[in-house]
């Protein structure tokens, strides 16, 4: 073997080794797209064949929209969705309430005992769900009052409210206290304050807040399980209906909830576009008053020198 001839083999070595490395993240991200969307793919694709138990995708035997109409005329299953949004409801409620609560007192407390405040209000987040969900059922239970969507939305609002009272504090740390001051100095009352300057600084972080909530709460199981009683949800449907073999029905809900999840973010992102173009626009006009106002200051300083 000649010397050219092993300086070019060996030269190739890190030109390959270059090649892969510039598209190791492309490579990446279409693997991870592949892991996370094609099961999707394929049960929506399941959705829409006329197979039957068990549901496939392949092979497709034919077109057809009759699992959507055996999904609206399931009424366990229509009646397990009324309670998971009962409970969804009920926990945006409690979680908001308690979240902000737990926010505002840790954020404008100064006491020594803050610290440890803190770690009691964000410890249900460490908790098992499973002991959240049996100690709820325990202590309404020696109260008279048996497990069911009260009681799982008690059970859920326990820890959920520590995820909206960490997002809370998060927001309320770039708050300037100082307008409440203001506010208070005009003659505002306390009430008056929160409702008219708090909040509305407040108002992006409860709306998302407020989906996380839901969110969580419509797909929790391992709480929900526990505390919800003789009652059933969504979840806890649907992992009976695993345990046997899945229906049709499953797939044309799981088509449903995907096609809401893009329209909402589709609208989101409308929305978010259009909020920024409004801003860019009022950027604009502001800049464009103060250049006015600039101009008319200067206009006035030389009449007043001229004359």
């Amino acid at each position: 073997m000649t010397d050219t001839t092993l300086t070019h083999r060996t030269g190739s070595i890190p030109a390959i080794g270059d090649w892969f490395m510039e598209r190791l993240p492309g490579i990446y991200m279409v693997l991870f797209f592949l892991y996370m969307f094609l099961p999707l793919v394929f049960m929506m694709i399941a959705a829409f064949n006329t197979t039957a138990v068990p549901p496939t995708a392949l092979p497709f035997e034919g077109f057809t929209l009759k699992w959507f109409g055996a999904l609206f005329a399931n009424a366990p299953l229509l009646a397990a969705i009324g309670n998971s949004l009962v409970i969804g409801l009920g926990v945006i409620v409690l979680s908001l309430t308690l979240g902000l609560s737990g926010a505002l007192l840790i954020t404008r407390l100064h006491a020594r005992s803050k610290s440890a405040l803190y770690a009691i209000l964000v410890s249900p987040l460490l908790t098992p769900g499973i002991i959240l969900g049996i100690s709820t059922l325990v202590f309404w239970n020696s109260a008279g009052i048996p497990g069911g969507l009260f009681v799982a939305t008690l059970a859920q609002s326990t820890f959920i409210a520590s995820y909206c009272m960490l997002m809370f504090i998060a927001r309320l740390q770039r708050f300037d206290s100082g307008l409440e001051e203001a506010a208070l100095d005009l003659g505002a009352s306390h009430q008056q304050v929160f409702w008219h300057v708090t909040v509305p600084f407040l108002k992006p972080t409860i709306i998302t807040a407020g989906l996380i909530a839901f969110l969580q709460s419509f797909e929790n199981f391992n709480t929900t399980v526990f505390a919800i009683g003789t009652e059933t949800t969504l979840t806890i449907k649907l992992a009976a209906l695993a345990r046997k073999t899945p229906t049709p029905e499953v797939n044309a809900l799981a088509v449903i909830f995907i096609a809401l999840t893009v329209v909402m973010a589709i609208l989101y992102e409308v929305k978010r576009r259009s909020d920024a173009a409004r801003e860019k626009v009022m950027a604009e006009r502001a800049k464009q008053a103060e250049k006015e106002m600039v101009s008319l200051d200067i206009d006035k300083v030389a009449a007043t020198t001229a004359a």
